[in-house]
């Protein structure tokens, strides 16, 4: 068979008019799903990208089979206790899905099947689980699923008793969360605009059809998500409403769902709070004069007259409290570094210890009120998830689950952190892994991975997939360059808005300094992100294109200038407060001053593989397919340039375990082939 050829995108004429000036994309008609040349471009880069990965078969197939060697395929997790049931989820060898069961015990966790998404995803080339919510009763499972990857769920109902959903079901249900009332009979739950912004809170009450449900909250400014959920002690239906900078949160008594949402504080411009009930009083997390959050307390009738318990720090960001019936647990970010602190009624606390090098610490499921230990997920780039419990008091652990890693000398490995300069002399925190022996000489191939937005700090994550690069003589980085939260908000304040490429040269400076620290080749260094991530790759690479021999962007916002300029597409209008609107000056030119599409101009760039999801409702499909086209049109050389677009599944790529192992085999591929 003669070779596949790289799709040629057709040329259309389109001027979009900006405030900076006529801005020429020939390439806008791929907006147009509907239009039958729109799909047969997506295939055609999609044979494309196959033909590539067909030439290297065998290394995609190794590298697969090393990713399934390292997992023990059938697995428990560490069951949870709540009331008198133990819930546990298991996977099964050959099965792609979880199955969910609960049992009397923690030893017979498994007894009861509540949920298998095996047989649920039976069918369907995509299947995604989202809510997953007992009644107070454990008597029905409330569980929405979504089939195409568009994150438009439908809700169940399962009866318990007989492991069989009830007639009712509801349609349009969001990611914004689930809350029972406290006799188990009504449901809340969270409806979405046209915009796919969760925007509605609706009661619906068992045995009746969707049509009569109430709506119970209604949030028409189109900056703001709401979200609904219970508090901890099951006493309160929470239900919160937030942009970028601001919230609002309404409360509602489960024990009396019918009655009115009562407000606790009106919102205020750049004043963020949350707030969760703890017995006698209301505990209440909020940035109002503590940029980086302070911890409040308020009487139960006045939710909304506060006194503080925990004071402000700076650059000790607190992300979350958790109320317990005799404690609090606080989750915060400080030396770009998780950790947990344990707040006791009487004023003391302490400190829980994660590891030595750098790790990620987070909360597991604690949902018993009044327990006296706490369950907590430790993990780095050289230790696999290990959940552990602990007396709050004493401070005695115990490991209650560790991933196994089969076949694998988890000691042959190591970590440690590094501190770059960025152009400014910003000190940008950066954690590198490598196998024991790797020389750091300069002779060592690169993979860097980034982010930097939405103040979403990325703590490191153990990776059996990465040890296939690991083993061959690569070096892999996580950059926390400004954007993200790990240093504070202050940190994210200086990656966002009118400062965003700040992102980007942190991140450029934190690949010099391993070049010249001798942890990399200069001719071998890769860049991976995705999403915002995918945005700093393409942000990074039209920057600095002879930095880089390959880079993987996965669902990346790229087009940003035009899809921040389109309060149409969905949730546009909610990120004008972490890019800024092109509709207007100034940053209509300090956003083209670093939009990767824009900025694609003729350059020899590095070998570039570009993921995209049909179904995308957060990365618009069209925002890749574009950029590939543009990309292929301009450059000067011939590198490898390739793109892969899920024709039925959206921004989390393919679902299922075995699909998911081998899209990173083939990205792995790829970088590997491109850095030998």
């Amino acid at each position: 068979m003669p070779p596949v050829q790289a799709p040629i995108a057709k040329q259309v004429d389109h001027v979009w008019q900006r405030p900076t000036g006529p801005a020429s994309d020939p390439w806008a008609w791929l907006r147009d799903r509907d239009d039958p040349d729109t799909v047969e471009y997506l295939k055609a880069e999609n044979e494309y990208s196959d033909a590539w990965f067909a030439d290297h078969g065998d290394l995609i197939d190794t590298l697969f089979s090393e990713i399934k060697a390292r997992v023990q395929e059938t697995d428990l997790s560490a069951p949870v206790r709540k009331d008198d049931w133990w819930y546990v989820t298991r996977t099964e060898e050959g099965a792609s899905y979880a199955i969910h069961c609960r049992g009397r015990s923690a030893d017979r966790a498994t007894e009861h099947v509540l949920l298998d998404e095996n047989a649920e995803a039976a069918g369907h080339e995509y299947f995604s689980v989202n809510a997953f919510d007992v009644n107070p009763q454990h008597t029905v499972l409330a569980w929405s699923s979504d089939t195409d990857g568009s994150e438009q769920y439908t809700m169940h109902l399962r009866d318990l008793a007989t492991g069989t959903d009830r007639a009712e079901h509801l349609t349009g249900t969001t990611w914004g969360g689930t809350a029972w009332s406290a006799d188990g009979t009504s449901l809340f739950y969270v409806t979405a605009d046209e915009q796919m912004r969760p925007y509605r809170v609706w009661r619906h009450a068992l045995g009746s059809d969707q049509a009569a449900d109430t709506m119970v909250f209604e949030e028409l400014d189109e900056r703001f998500y709401v979200y609904v959920d219970l508090s901890r002690s099951g006493e309160w239906v929470v239900i919160e409403t937030a942009s970028k900078l601001s919230s609002e949160v309404h409360l509602i008594p489960a024990t009396n769902p019918t009655v009115d949402a009562t407000m606790v504080r009106a919102r205020v411009a750049d004043v963020e709070y949350g707030l969760d009930h703890w017995g006698d009083k209301w505990v209440v997390l909020t940035n109002e004069a503590a940029t980086d959050f302070r911890v409040m307390t308020a009487p139960i009738d006045r939710p909304g007259e506060w006194t503080e318990l925990v004071p402000h720090v700076p650059g000790r960001r607190i992300t979350s409290v958790e109320a317990f019936a005799e404690h609090l647990v606080l989750h915060e970010w400080a030396d770009a570094q998780p950790r947990i602190r344990v707040l006791f009624r009487d004023g003391t606390e302490r400190t829980v210890h994660g590891a030595d090098e750098p790790h990620d610490l987070e909360l597991d499921a604690n949902p018993e009120w009044r327990a006296a230990t706490v369950r907590y997920v430790v993990q780095s780039l050289t230790r696999p998830v290990t959940v552990y419990e602990e007396d709050v008091r004493s401070g005695e652990r115990a490991v209650l689950k560790q991933t196994p890693v089969p076949a694998v000398d988890l000691q042959a490995y190591a970590s440690e952190r590094l501190w770059a300069t960025s152009p400014d002399g910003t000190k940008v925190p950066v954690d590198i892994v490598y196998r024991k022996g790797t020389p750091a000489d300069g002779t060592a191939a690169l993979c860097v991975y980034g982010y930097g937005s939405y103040e979403s700090s990325m703590p490191p994550w153990f990776s059996v997939a990465r040890l296939s690069l690991l083993d061959r003589g690569a070096v892999w980085a996580l950059v926390h360059p400004r954007g993200g939260g790990e240093l504070g908000r202050e940190w994210y304040l200086q990656g966002k808005l009118a400062h965003k490429r700040n992102t980007f040269t942190d991140t450029i400076a934190s690949v010099e300094h391993l070049v010249a620290t001798g942890w990399a080749h200069p001719a071998k260094v890769a860049l991976r992100g995705g999403s915002a991530g995918g945005l700093l790759v393409g942000a990074c690479i039209t920057m600095r294109p002879d930095l880089f021999r390959a880079a993987v962007a996965e669902v990346p916002f790229v087009d940003v200038v035009t899809t921040m300029a389109d309060p149409t597409l969905p949730l546009t209008i909610t990120e004008w407060e972490e890019w800024g609107d092109p509709r207007e000056e100034p940053m209509a030119g300090y956003m083209l001053s670093y939009s990767p599409y824009d900025h694609t101009v003729p350059a020899a760039y590095p070998a570039v593989y570009i993921t995209a999801g049909l179904n995308d409702p957060r990365v618009s499909y069209h925002e890749p397919a574009k950029w590939i086209a543009k990309l292929r049109s301009v450059r000067t050389n011939d590198a490898t340039l390739i793109m892969r677009c899920e024709m039925g599944a959206g921004h989390g790529g393919p679902s299922g375990r075995y699909e998911t192992w081998r899209e990173e085999a083939r990205t792995l591929a790829f970088v590997l082939t491109e850095l030998a």
